[in-house]
C-alpha cells in the first residue's frame, strides 16, 4: 500500500476508535442530568475513563516497538472499543459505568501509539504533518460525534446513543482486516530493561522534565474545557442538548482541519513558536470567559480558546518525538500517558472550580494554557525532522 494510502486509512481507523468516546462529551453531561450528578461528579466520570484509558498508551506503544505484525494490534482495537462500550450502555451505576467507560477507552488508546508510531517511522522528515493528518479523523470525530450524539438525545435516552456509537467503529474493524495485512512490519525485538531506562532518564531531568509539565498543561486546560462547556451551556444558559451539541462541533471544526497545516509549518520554523503561541491564545480567551460576558461573545472566546489547543497537538507529539529520537511507540505511549492520563485531572480540577464558581473555572483553564506557555518559552525542542540531514534546505525538507 503507497504511504499516502496507508496514512489515510490510518486516519479514518483514527476517526472510527475516537468517534465513541468523544460522543461522550455530550452522553456524560446527559449522564449527569439524567442521575443527578454535580458537576464534580461529572468531572470525575471524565477523569477515570480517561486515566484508566492512559493505562494503556505506554505497554501499546512498547508493543508498537518491538512486536512486527503491528496490523493485528491495530485491528483488535476496534472490537475492544465496540465491545467495551456497548457494556458500558448497560452499566447500572455510577461506578459500574466510570469502569466500564475506562476499560472501553483502553481500546482506544491503545491505537494512538501504535498507529502514530508507523506514521514516524515511516516520515520521519515530515513527522508533525503525518500526525497532524492523522489527528484530523480523531477532530473530525470530536466534530461530528457531539453533533449526533446531541441530536440523538432529543429523541432517546443516553444508553441508546452509546450503543449505537459503537456502528462507526464495527464498520471499520471490518474494513481493516483487509487493511492490517498492509501495515508495515517492523523486526521483532525483546523489551530490554535497558532500553526502558534509557527512555525514562530522558524525560526524568532537565529539559525533560520542562516538556513533560508543559504537555500535561497543555491538555489540563484542553480537558476543563472540553469536559466543563457543555454542562455549563445546558445548564447556566439553558440550551438544549442538540444545540450544545452544534455549538461544540463549530468550535471543534477549525482546529480539526488546521492541524495538518500547522503541523507541517511546525516543521519547518520548529516546534516552539508554534506551541507557545497557541497555549497563549488560549490563555487569554479563557481569561476573557472569567468576565462572563454575552452569550454570544462566550461562544467567540471559547472558539478562539478552543481552536488553538486543537491546532497545536500534532506540534506537540512531533516535539515528543523529537526530543527523544528513538523509540517512536514508546514515546508516543509516554506522551499519550500524559496528555490524557495526567491532563484528564484536569477535568476532575475544573469540575470541583465549578462547583465554587464558573468564573473559578475559566480561571483554572487559563491557569493552565498560561503555564504550558511559560514553560515551553524555557523548553529547548529538540531538532525538527526538516532540519536533518544538516546539508539539507530546512524548507524543502518540511516541504517534501
Amino acid at each position: 500500500m503507497k504511504n499516502r494510502t496507508l496514512t489515510i486509512w490510518l486516519m479514518l481507523g483514527h476517526f472510527a476508535n475516537d468517534w465513541p468516546i468523544t460522543a461522550l462529551w455530550l452522553i456524560v453531561p446527559a449522564v449527569g442530568l439524567s442521575m443527578g450528578l454535580s458537576p464534580v461528579e461529572v468531572g470525575l466520570l471524565f477523569t477515570i475513563g480517561n486515566f484508566g484509558a492512559a493505562l494503556a498508551y505506554l505497554p501499546a506503544g512498547i508493543l508498537a516497538d518491538h512486536v512486527s505484525n503491528r496490523g493485528r494490534l491495530l485491528l483488535a482495537t476496534f472490537w475492544w472499543v465496540s465491545a467495551g462500550y456497548l457494556l458500558a450502555a448497560t452499566a447500572s451505576g455510577f461506578w459500574s459505568l466510570a469502569l466500564l467507560l475506562a476499560l472501553a477507552g483502553m481500546g482506544d488508546a491503545a491505537w494512538h501509539p501504535i498507529a502514530t508510531a508507523v506514521l514516524t517511522r515511516e516520515n520521519k522528515e515530515r513527522r508533525a504533518y503525518v500526525l497532524g493528518l492523522h489527528a484530523v479523523g480523531g477532530s473530525m470525530a470530536e466534530v461530528l460525534a457531539p453533533l449526533a450524539a446531541g441530536v440523538l438525545l432529543a429523541y432517546v435516552d443516553w444508553r441508546t446513543v452509546l450503543a449505537l456509537s459503537t456502528v462507526p467503529t464495527m464498520i471499520m474493524g471490518i474494513c481493516f482486516i483487509w487493511v492490517a495485512r498492509t501495515i508495515p512490519q517492523v523486526k521483532k525485538k525483546r523489551v530490554k530493561k535497558h532500553d526502558f531506562i534509557h527512555l525514562l532518564n530522558i524525560w526524568r531531568k532537565g529539559n525533560g522534565l520542562r516538556m513533560v509539565a508543559m504537555i500535561c498543561f497543555y491538555n489540563m486546560s484542553l480537558m476543563a474545557l472540553f469536559s466543563m462547556i457543555p454542562l455549563y451551556l445546558a445548564a447556566q444558559h439553558g440550551l438544549e442538548t442538540w444545540i450544545v451539541g452544534l455549538v461544540i462541533s463549530g468550535i471543534l471544526i477549525f482546529g480539526a482541519l488546521a492541524q495538518p497545516g500547522i503541523g507541517k509549518v511546525s516543521d519547518v520554523v520548529g516546534r516552539k513558536i508554534i506551541v507557545v503561541g497557541g497555549n497563549l491564545i488560549a490563555g487569554l480567551a479563557c481569561i476573557a470567559l472569567v468576565f462572563q460576558p454575552s452569550l454570544w461573545i462566550m461562544i467567540l472566546a471559547m472558539f478562539v480558546a478552543i481552536t488553538p489547543l486543537v491546532a497545536i497537538r500534532a506540534a506537540v507529539l512531533a516535539g515528543a518525538v523529537d526530543h527523544s529520537d528513538r523509540s517512536e511507540g514508546a514515546t508516543l505511549g509516554l506522551a499519550f500517558v500524559l496528555l490524557d492520563g495526567i491532563g484528564a485531572f484536569g477535568s476532575l480540577l475544573a469540575g470541583a472550580a465549578a462547583n465554587i464558581s464558573w468564573v473559578y473555572m475559566f480561571g483554572l483553564a487559563a491557569a493552565f494554557s498560561m503555564s504550558a506557555a511559560a514553560l515551553g518559552i524555557f523548553t529547548v525542542f529538540g531538532r525538527t525532522a526538516g532540519s536533518t540531514p544538516r546539508t539539507q534546505s530546512p524548507t524543502k525538507a518540511g516541504l517534501s
